[in-house]
């Protein structure tokens, strides 16, 4: 299965290389170049334990890559997951959905076949109504 994981952080890089792992062909997508050209570097942009040889393995068997690009990590992809950054807000410490609302938006912009959607990041109920409301536009 072809999965787009959009957002490269403690989330979308953990669950992305994991994917690839179980054989999965797997895009982790960010925005932050940066951050991209340090992973084809092999430079992890986060600790966690095992992951630098998770991600090596998976690059070099060819199921794991990464772009800034969303519409061509999306491309045939059979789903998508959304595992970006929901900080609190500054005053009401509800999350900050303009991420996810973002890469939703740009989803439904990009997305040319059938895919699951799917929101890895952590928000509140009903936030997968409005998030298929803005693809489907």
């Amino acid at each position: 299965m072809k999965i787009a994981m959009v957002g490269s952080g403690y989330v979308g890089l953990v669950s992305g290389a994991c994917f690839a792992d179980f054989g999965h062909d797997v895009v982790c997508i960010d925005k932050d170049q940066g951050k991209i050209d340090r992973l084809h570097a092999g430079i992890m942009p986060i600790y966690e334990p095992g992951l630098d040889d998770l991600v090596g393995n998976n690059v070099k068997s060819g199921r794991l890559s990464f772009t800034t690009s969303l519409a061509e990590g999306i491309k045939g992809a059979e789903a998508i997951f959304i595992a970006v950054g929901t900080p609190s807000r500054r005053g009401d410490g509800h999350a900050d959905l303009t991420f996810v609302y973002e890469v939703a938006r740009e989803v439904g912009e990009n997305l040319a076949n059938a895919a699951v959607i799917v929101t890895k990041s952590t928000v509140p109920v009903g936030t997968g109504d409005e998030v298929e409301r803005i693809i489907r536009r």
